[in-house]
């Protein structure tokens, strides 16, 4: 987990420049989820409680919760991480669950959250601290465990984008869209939101355990019939309705944004104005198939005409699986599309990288590309566009030492696309 990013981590066969890893240094660090913590609450008034508890899920569980426990008495604290990075402290416990498919894990950790808040009262105040990956790792379904992974897996393989595969969750368990503000008996809830997901709706971030849900059972229907998904038949029979805005629930129940995609990428563009380049912000509401996002993207760079420019983007795309897919990540695969659109170029460097270090079940955060990229994989035998038909880009980059590897940050804002012109 990151306190303050080392900027050398980042560094790989092609990505030397101390400029640009600074730049990247500067963008995580903006999204320390720590510092976030502490920004929100430096100059809050908390409600008069008889008792303060915290619970921390997702992917920035620990330094969250962490940072609370420095700045708030709790009575006790739960942390649902992906990770346990070190003991549990006396603090606080920890429960680790599976992700990004749930697991038995993650069916134990539901049903300690639901435990956790029910010993609380009206007079009691509840700090949430939420973070993208909380979906998987925190379940109470309605549905037998291999029914959920089975669908899980469907969507993550068709393509879904996040929202939608959060929008079936939310209906089919007992912790999301709301569902944990409705079990935490009357308590004032107080929710401190990481936002994973691009627009950073509250109902979609972890699947919204304290949040109202606007979509309904017939938006889920609709997501399996868009990606005209086979799925057990205890799915459709489990779906119910959510926890809607409105409801008198949430009068008890304040939902923050502290940090996000836009935030990492804004302090990007700041030092890379330091570093001397001309900045360029394309969006940070990037989505889309990966690999076309990719081709699109290195062609913006192709036609570049300035020198010393960077094009930055943040967001998050989407993998099409197909049969017996290789090794690699969404990043990975997008950095991939870029090798052949950038080939011959001199003086260019295109790179995407997950916040949380990890692109799909992978120890690789991402991939860099420059224009010698492609004749330097031909030299070893590669050819990226049979890697990119076997979504194989891993394998690929690890080949040319261009994978970006700096282990789990302990944040999760997205994706961020770094694009430069010498």
């Amino acid at each position: 987990m990151i306190t303050e990013m080392n900027a050398f981590s980042f560094a790989t066969h092609s990505l030397q420049d101390a400029r640009i890893l600074r730049i990247l240094a500067a963008a995580l660090d903006a999204v320390e989820p720590g510092a976030a913590v502490r920004r929100a609450l430096a100059d809050r008034l908390l409600p008069n409680a008889e008792r303060i508890f915290g619970l921390a899920v997702g992917k920035a569980a620990l330094p969250m919760l962490d940072a609370l426990t420095g700045l708030v008495p709790l009575e006790s604290g739960l942390a649902i991480p992906k990770h346990a990075s070190s003991p549990s402290p006396s603090l606080y416990s920890i429960m680790e669950g599976g992700h990004p498919v749930p697991d038995e894990r993650s069916l134990a950790a539901g049903q300690a959250a639901l435990k956790f808040v029910s010993q609380l009262t009206r007079d009691d105040l509840l700090i949430c601290l939420i973070s993208g990956g909380g979906s998987a790792l925190m379940t109470a379904p309605r549905v037998p465990l291999a029914d959920l992974q089975t669908l899980t897996s469907a969507l993550l393989a068709c393509g879904a984008r996040i929202d939608e595969i959060n929008s079936l969750r939310r209906h089919l368990d007992r912790v999301k869209g709301g569902g944990l503000a409705r079990a935490a008996n009357g308590a004032r809830i107080l929710s401190l939101i990481l936002s994973d997901v691009v627009g950073s709706p509250l109902e979609a971030i972890a699947s919204g355990p304290t949040a109202p849900d606007p979509t309904t059972c017939e938006d889920a229907r609709a997501v399996i019939q868009k990606y005209k998904l086979n799925v057990p038949a205890s799915i459709m029979q489990a779906l119910e309705e959510t926890l809607k805005p409105g409801d008198a629930l949430f009068s008890r129940v304040e939902n923050t944004l502290i940090a996000s995609n836009e935030i990492a990428v804004r302090a990007a563009l700041t030092q890379a104005e330091r570093e001397g380049f001309h900045v360029n912000l394309l969006t940070t509401n990037l989505q889309g198939e990966a690999r076309e996002v990719g081709v699109e993207l290195a062609a913006k760079l192709r036609k570049s005409k300035q020198t010393s420019e960077v094009f930055i983007a943040g967001g998050e795309t989407t993998v099409t699986l197909q049969s017996n897919p290789g090794r690699g990540g969404r990043n990975q695969e997008l950095a991939l599309a870029a090798v052949p659109v950038l080939a011959g170029m001199k003086d260019v460097l295109f790179l995407s990288l997950a916040t949380d270090g990890e692109d799909g079940p992978t120890d690789a955060a991402g991939a860099v590309v420059t224009g010698e990229s492609a004749h330097r994989a031909e030299s070893l035998g590669l050819d990226a566009a049979a890697s990119q038909s076997r979504h194989d880009a891993y394998p690929f980059f690890a080949a040319l030492d261009d994978l970006i590897r700096i282990g789990p940050t302990g944040t999760n804002v997205n994706d961020l696309i770094l694009m430069f012109v010498f």
